[in-house]
């Protein structure tokens, strides 16, 4: 079977409003970050949908037993969120996924060549065989920050299709490169743009989301 990447936009009345109140560049910075944890939270909600691993068991109610699906607290998930804008999706991502393990990575881009360089690298030397990864990167745009975060975790043992990848707004240059080097990724996005400008910002976008988020 050829895996190919797979690409989600949720047609979820909560994720369409609240990317209309981000991309708003008269939202202020307060209600920006309001936007960002509600994103977070639906597109996790969306992306760890038949993704989080599950086990049956028999409960008893006040009246009788009955069969009951729980999380599988025994398999070992993650959340890396990439800074500095990951960190405005992290804590509503916690919410869905409470024992998730948090391993932060800093990432900044050069202005001048759009490339990514680490600053920042929490990631364990190896992860336990078959965690589960949620990736928190709001905007995906030339694709360099993502790529480089890709290739440290499968350097530690992270397998891609179980991987999943949340953003706010993704382009097509990031998505393609994506698809080529990992086609058993998975990302939930709200929406997909258009295209990059010269900066490398996303058109329309929303702007610099690690700014609005922060007020910087």
């Amino acid at each position: 079977m050829t895996l190919q990447l797979r690409v989600y936009v949720p047609p979820h009345p909560l994720i369409q409003h609240w990317l209309g109140v981000a991309r708003d560049a008269d939202t202020p910075s307060v209600l920006f970050k309001s936007a960002m944890t509600e994103l977070g939270r639906w597109l996790t909600y969306e992306a760890v949908r038949e993704w989080l691993p599950t086990e049956e068991l028999t409960v008893q109610t006040p009246l009788a037993t009955c069969p009951a699906t729980m999380i599988n607290p025994t398999v070992p998930i993650a959340i890396v969120p990439i800074l500095r804008a990951g960190l405005a999706l992290l804590e509503s991502a916690q919410t869905v996924l409470p024992l998730a393990s948090i391993y932060h990575l800093g990432l900044v881009r050069n202005e001048e060549t759009l490339e990514a360089s680490c600053y920042l690298n929490k990631l364990p030397a190896q992860f336990p065989p078959g965690t589960r990864v949620l990736i928190t990167e709001p905007m995906l745009a030339t694709g360099g920050s993502i790529m480089m975060t890709m290739s440290e975790l499968t350097k530690r043992g992270v397998d891609p299709a179980l991987t999943r990848i949340i953003s706010i707004v993704a382009a097509p240059p990031a998505l393609q490169k994506l698809s080529v080097a990992y086609p058993g990724l998975v990302v939930y996005t709200a929406t997909i743009d258009e295209g990059v400008n010269s900066q490398g910002f996303i058109v329309p976008g929303l702007g610099d989301a690690g700014d609005r988020t922060f007020g910087t």
